[in-house]
């Protein structure tokens, strides 16, 4: 029986004492490790400043029955990639009846996959960039047939942009396949809409304001999300009321569809033709660092840094312990 009640309904904390001694995972062993480190240290940081009794935890050093055995009551999911955001996590600590924070197995495992998670968005009715799978080398030209250019071409699993090339001419693509293929077997080649980049937080059953990126490399990659200074960033998105609207019920919307929880971001691109914004992904457990973009919508909503992270502490009261 999972931890997370029927209805979820995030209980509010009314002292720090309501979540006893809380564990926050970080680093881990994936390819995000060194993110993960950074948001795991940060919303450690605020939580130790509002008087919480958080501790640092690091899978990779650690095994998970210690959080049993040294007696912590839930636990902050602040691991990024495989091992942390794909299910694996949630469902080890689901074992351990210990309850976490954010989204559950079967949300987590589903948005890590940008395959399968298309596949469930464009099956409820909600437009994303059409798409072709590519099994092998020898798959490309169907590819290129099939989605033209520019495309993107992604790994299935993995965060933070990992994996990820923009193919602007066919002679690039069996390039873009391999920097894919090394970090997941599953690839697959996604039309480039060309056009403005949102992204929409949600926290606690509501959407934030929406932020529109604009990256100086040709996309939102790893550099830029994390390490770059000349990514601009417009919060809110400079959207008219109506589309911002559309594009927070489209958020919340798919956010739903995939059984997500809690916490999180959606990511659309905006086709500067039409004005049509099309799904790209989920992200379950979104960057807490510094260049992070939930934190930049929470302070446009009023919210502070400390106060983002003991609501997203918050979502853990919903599971009860075993």
């Amino acid at each position: 029986m999972s931890l997370l009640a029927t209805q979820p309904v995030v209980r509010r904390a009314a002292s720090a004492a309501e979540f006893g001694k809380v564990a926050v995972l970080l680093g881990g062993d994936s390819t995000e490790r060194e993110i993960s480190l950074l948001t795991g240290g940060a919303m450690l940081a605020a939580l130790l400043r509002r008087g919480v009794d958080a501790h640092a935890f690091d899978p990779q050093d650690l095994p998970l029955p210690r959080l049993r055995s040294d007696g912590f009551d839930r636990a902050v999911i602040a691991l990024h990639g495989p091992g942390g955001e794909d299910g694996m996590m949630q469902g080890a600590l689901e074992w351990l009846g210990v309850p976490y924070t954010g989204s559950g197995v079967l949300g987590s495992a589903l948005t890590m996959d940008k395959l399968k998670t298309k596949r469930v968005v464009v099956g409820a009715g909600y437009p994303a960039p059409e798409y072709a799978v590519l099994s092998d080398e020898a798959g490309l030209p169907g590819a290129l047939a099939a989605v033209g250019l520019p495309m993107m071409v992604k790994p299935a699993s993995q965060g933070s942009s990992v994996g990820i090339t923009k193919v602007n001419s066919a002679q690039d693509l069996p390039r873009a396949y391999a920097a894919a293929a090394a970090v997941d077997p599953i690839v697959f080649a996604e039309r480039f809409i060309s056009g403005g980049e949102f992204t929409v937080g949600v926290l606690q059953g509501r959407a934030l304001p929406s932020i529109r990126i604009v990256p100086a490399t040709e996309f939102y990659d790893y550099e830029a999300k994390y390490f770059r200074n000349d990514t601009q960033y417009h919060c809110p998105g400079g959207l008219d009321a109506a589309a911002e609207e559309a594009l927070q019920a489209a958020a919340m919307a798919v956010f739903r569809v995939t059984d997500c929880f809690g916490w999180g971001r959606v990511d659309f691109m905006r086709d500067d033709r039409t004005g049509k914004f099309y799904f790209i992904e989920i992200n379950t457990t979104p960057g807490m660092t510094d260049h992070s973009l939930v934190p930049m919508a929470a302070r446009r909503a009023g919210i502070d840094f400390e106060e983002l992270v003991w609501r997203i502490l918050e979502t853990s009261l919903s599971r009860v312990r075993k």
